[in-house]
């Protein structure tokens, strides 16, 4: 497992990389292992930080994704009783689930893993153990939710209320979405369990707790400097900036027996405490890296995406995510950070991983809905990504998240409109241009033809598409990747109008040398935009760009692919799991790539699928039989 960039000669500053060729750490959510993922879930955290980092390997960086299943905490005893397995068990299977999902629709990461393997629990301790020496976890006593029925404890997010401060009737234990304060269940009026509607009981029991107070400080100078730098959404910075007016201890251990056990003397061996399943999901993304580098052949190498160097430029890190996410990725995860980095207000030393980089962007995604409502698998509202693409092309789901997702505002997934972007934008403009460009090369040609001299509307065309690498490069190294696909697809709509005016099927009927020759520098041209289309569009749509460079000539796989391979656990040899790698360094360069006259080209098959409008009713069909 080796971590990639692109190869070629082309600068990223001048085609829209940012500035430089740095590492970069792509750091993506970890779904939750209690199902297979619905598309709501890849809407937030997986297509946007696939194509961000497809893009960024292309345009030269040293690029590490990483994530993997997290399989910690309460919720995972609840379904396992309910389904009468082990949580292992269920887990196990729902991780492998979820490594499917991801790899179907291509998601470039460099290592998928899990919370449960050895790794993860020995990073995690270490990360406890170094904030705890530096004086940032505390022992206190506080007041835990238990469910009267069960004895079990119950988290702090399965507990819900009205909000003390702002009367939001639906706000959870750990903090109310509508006025963004920072609570704790015994806080709420009228808590019930979201497992079974009971009123819970409260009883007193020893934790340690995070002493975000000692850290806010810090937290706020580096939030500072990353408004400073102006590179977060403001949505995200606003509410990260919030969190610190009511900032309190936040307890960082549980009344559980599934998670990773304390480790400290008194506390490793007790049967029923465990450290919070939010303590340790965040460490993941360091705990992933360091699997990652051990798996390499080299144990230091993830030091290059987390130990700022001497010189303090440190790598680049985004973290994408969900916006019910924002405060374990602007708040927790950086105390956690600072804490072992012994530089809140009671100092310290860094432990013997070294000092730990902070977040340089949490990349928040909103939320998507389903035909109006809120994506719900107890009440039918979901479809699941195995079963979108059991029915449907990846690009088509990759294509519309991009270009319709909730990347800065809530977005509804309706059917009308996925049909609409697919047979208008994809099959009409893009798989289009393709085919006719092909097709006209195929048929009058066999292959890429010598241009001619070109006009100005043909060198116009090429300079167009051409600019589109900066434009787009920036567009998407900014997080806006909504309009990247926007302007990349305006530019494919340029290229057909380009083919409509100048009509090489006219010329093509003609017996006058002139008009032929005419024709080939047409067809050149338009063939040059749409190889150059073709990189520009890559990022989003991986998987048919292989086809569009198959249908000019290529060969191979223009955007490498995710695989699927078993692993042994590296300190347990008694377990294997699976988990998404691959090797991207055959990506193709962030730039312009002359096409090369004589290059074969046969009659080209359709890229894109276009859908019958009966697809609507059939789905809404389906989805109303869920429901039901």
């Amino acid at each position: 497992m080796t971590s990639s960039q692109a190869t070629g000669s082309q600068d990223s500053t001048d085609q829209g990389g940012a500035e430089g060729r740095g590492p970069v750490l792509s750091a993506v959510a970890w779904p939750y292992a209690n199902g297979p993922r619905h598309i709501g879930h890849v809407a937030g955290f997986g297509v946007p930080s696939d194509v961000f980092s497809r893009w960024a390997r292309m345009a030269g960086h040293d690029v590490l994704m990483v994530s993997g299943s997290d399989e910690h905490g309460t919720p995972i005893l609840v379904q396992a009783d309910a389904e009468g397995l082990s949580p292992s068990d269920l887990v196990d299977r729902n991780h492998r689930l979820i490594v499917e999902d991801l790899t179907s629709l291509g998601l470039s990461y460099d290592l998928y893993t899990r919370t449960t393997t050895a790794n993860h629990h020995a990073v995690v301790q270490e990360l406890f153990a170094g904030a705890h020496a530096n004086g940032y976890l505390v022992e206190q006593t506080t007041m835990g939710a238990v469910s009267p029925s069960t004895g079990r404890t119950l988290p702090d997010r399965y507990v819900e209320g009205t909000c003390p401060i702002c009367g939001n009737t639906s706000a959870r234990g750990d903090q109310c979405d509508s006025c963004g304060n920072q609570l704790d269940p015994v806080d709420l009026i009228d808590p019930r369990s979201r497992i079974d509607g009971e009123s819970p009981r409260f009883v007193e029991s020893q934790h340690f707790f995070l002493d975000l107070p000692a850290l806010a400080d810090a937290l706020r100078t580096w939030l500072d400097s990353r408004e400073a730098e102006g590179t977060w959404r403001p949505n995200v910075l606003r509410f990260s900036k919030n969190l610190l007016d009511d900032v309190r201890p936040r307890a960082m251990t549980r009344d559980i027996d599934w998670g990773i056990a304390v480790p400290l003397d008194g506390w490793r061996d007790l049967p029923t405490k465990r450290l919070y399943v939010w303590f340790d999901a965040v460490i993941g993304y360091l705990s992933a890296s360091i699997e990652w580098a051990r798996r390499s052949g080299d144990e230091q190498a993830w030091r290059t995406w987390w130990n700022a160097p001497e010189d303090g430029a440190g790598p680049r890190s985004c973290y994408f995510m969900g916006k019910d996410n924002i405060t374990f990725h602007s708040q927790i995860w950086p105390a956690e950070l600072l804490a072992y980095d012994g530089l809140g207000e009671r100092g310290g030393a860094p432990g013997r991983f070294g000092g730990l980089a902070l977040p340089t962007e949490v990349v928040s995604s909103e939320f998507l809905t389903m035909e109006g409502g809120k994506f719900s698998s107890s009440r039918g509202v979901v479809i699941y990504v195995r079963d979108f693409l059991d029915r449907y092309q990846p690009d088509a789901l990759r294509y519309y998240i991009a270009a319709a997702g909730p990347e800065n505002q809530d977005a509804d997934f309706t059917w009308t409109e996925f049909v609409r972007r697919t047979n208008d934008e994809l099959v009409s403009t893009w798989g289009n241009l393709v085919n006719r460009t092909a097709s006209m090369i195929a048929k009058n040609l066999g292959a890429v033809p010598e241009p001619g001299e070109l006009t100005d509307d043909d060198a116009a065309l090429i300079a167009t598409v051409r600019g589109g690498f900066a434009t787009v490069g920036r567009l998407v190294s900014e997080h806006r990747q909504k309009q990247a696909i926007g302007e990349a697809m305006r530019l494919a709509g340029e290229a057909n109008r380009y083919l409509s005016d100048t009509a090489p099927w006219k010329l093509a009927k003609s017996s006058d040398e002139g008009d032929r020759a005419r024709m080939a520098t047409v067809l050149h041209v338009a063939a040059q935009a749409v190889t150059d289309l073709n990189t520009l569009l890559s990022p989003f749509l991986p998987h048919s760009s292989t086809a569009v460079h198959r249908a000019l000539g290529g060969t191979g796989a223009f955007q490498p692919m995710p695989v699927v391979e078993e692993v042994t656990d590296l300190d347990d040899v008694s377990r294997t799991y699976p988990v998404i790698t691959g090797d991207y360094s055959g990506a193709p360069a962030w730039g312009p790539v002359d096409v090369v006259p004589g290059t074969p080209v046969a009659p080209p098959k359709p890229i894109f699928t276009k859908l019958d409008d009966s697809v609507v009713a059939e789905e809404l069909e389906r989805l109303g039989g869920a429901r039901a």
